[in-house]
């Protein structure tokens, strides 16, 4: 009986799966008309976002969840790019249904609403300078500082949205902040971060472009980054010059997106330029594996991991759990996404950020038998090993299902392609070689 209950229930998760995934044949192509369907699940999300800075709609944020969540998954995962070169696009949806999903939970578990660090009730401050004769605090209200005021729902909205580091708020608290480097002046930061996003569109342009010259890596079918009919040094110089490229093109698009979305929120919205300090603090100094994921790497989707698998996680096995399942959920948060390819479920990227906590515990392990904090020399060196040599199993498996070979960069807007690469080609025609035969040789 309990077999039969068991498959039952398989049954029935199994449809509603495909109720909201749907098989890749199954999905409908994206055209231009029903383009304007992917803006949709970010209405509901906004209305989400709106109450969660209101006080008491604890209740209407429950009710409203399901659908919030359904919408986003039911449809980045329905509506589908069937040209080869736009797969990746089913991709960056898969992340964001998953991103609105977990942004959703967070507005919705959390009773009293998203808050601030000084307040008491959204939108209400707690005045640490007024003090009642009983020694209580007395609260004020907050009021938002729009562009324009009318605006200023959209704008409460839109801040706990793209607030994905909590900064300035209570779930954000302990978070590692980056110094700034950039002048707070509100037109001199404007454009020192046109020029940021400037130079990492370059980085990732030329990044992306060299990653294409590989054969089979560079094409919208993919291949693997390790070339069997290279020689082993040449073999696994490449896969390694691939996988740095990779996570160097991942840095590079962080940041450019970032800058994107800062210039939008200080020119358009009004936000403050103290509100949006970098969102990297160089990550190739790391000198041990907490530095590099705690502080040097970024943490923008760090509540989202948390909401994926920490909370839970912590439920269960206290801060040991926390930080087994937070990498679970990071692990899960990048292998559902690159599901929308329709290549399948690859268990080697769960399993490497899943590595990830055994890691850090022999950082600590070795911390309490030695007296010594990894760090210096020999931990950058670590870092890099645990980093560079054992992800890049991770860079292969995207790579293997098209990751290098989407467009990412027209081609017409590609300085790499339209003058650097020809450039170095015409450089290397007198000596009769190729780029890639240039950089790790030939066989």
């Amino acid at each position: 009986m309990w077999l039969r209950i068991y498959l039952k229930c398989q049954c029935i998760v199994h449809d509603v799966f495909r109720v909201l995934v749907p098989e890749p044949h199954e999905r409908i192509p994206i055209t231009g008309i029903n383009t304007l369907y992917l803006l949709f699940p970010l209405l509901p999300l906004i209305y989400m976002g709106y109450l969660a800075r209101r006080p008491d709609t604890f209740t209407l944020r429950l009710l409203l969840l399901p659908l919030v969540v359904t919408v986003a998954v039911g449809t980045y995962f329905r509506f589908m790019w069937t040209e080869p070169h736009q797969n990746i696009y089913n991709w960056a949806q898969g992340l964001l249904a998953e991103a609105i999903s977990a942004k959703a939970i967070d507005f919705a578990w959390r009773k009293e609403g998203i808050l601030k660090i000084d307040e008491v009730r959204p939108g209400v401050a707690r005045n640490p300078d007024a003090v009642k004769a009983n020694g209580d605090a007395h609260a004020k209200p907050v009021t938002s500082d729009p562009a324009t005021p009318a605006l200023a729902w959209l704008y409460d909205a839109l801040e706990v949205i793209l607030s994905h580091r909590g900064l300035g708020w209570k779930f954000g608290i302990g978070i590692h902040v980056p110094r700034e480097e950039r002048s707070l002046e509100r037109n001199s930061f404007l454009f020192a971060t046109l020029m940021s996003f400037v130079g990492n569109y370059m980085i990732f342009d030329l990044l992306e472009s060299l990653i294409k010259l590989v054969p089979d890596v560079g094409t919208p079918h993919g291949g693997t980054i390790f070339r069997a009919e290279l020689p082993f040094f040449y073999r696994y110089a490449l896969s390694t010059a691939i996988h740095v490229a990779t996570g160097s093109c991942i840095l590079a698009a962080f940041e450019l997106v970032y800058d994107l979305i800062t210039i939008f929120a200080v020119l358009l919205l009004g936000s403050s330029p103290s509100a949006w300090p970098p969102v990297l603090d160089h990550p190739w100094r790391s000198d041990s594996l907490h530095i590099f994921w705690s502080k040097r790497w970024h943490q923008i989707l760090r509540e989202i991991f948390f909401v994926f698998g920490g909370f839970f996680g912590k439920v269960i096995a206290g801060k040991f759990g926390m930080l087994f399942g937070t990498f679970i959920g990071s692990g899960l948060y990048h292998e559902f996404a690159a599901y929308a390819l329709g290549r399948g479920f690859d268990t080697i990227v769960p399993l490497f950020f899943m590595l990830q906590a055994p890691l850090l515990l022999c950082e600590k392990a070795w911390y309490k038998c030695t007296g010594c904090r990894v760090g210096g020399l020999h931990g950058r060196l670590w870092v890099y090993f645990c980093v560079i040599i054992l992800g890049q199993p991770l860079s292969n498996s995207w790579h293997r299902r098209g990751l290098g070979g989407g467009l990412m960069v027209p081609p017409s807007l590609s300085p790499a392609r339209q003058f650097i690469i020809p450039f170095i080609r015409h450089c290397l025609n007198g000596i009769g070689t190729d780029i890639l035969e240039f950089i790790v040789g030939s066989t």
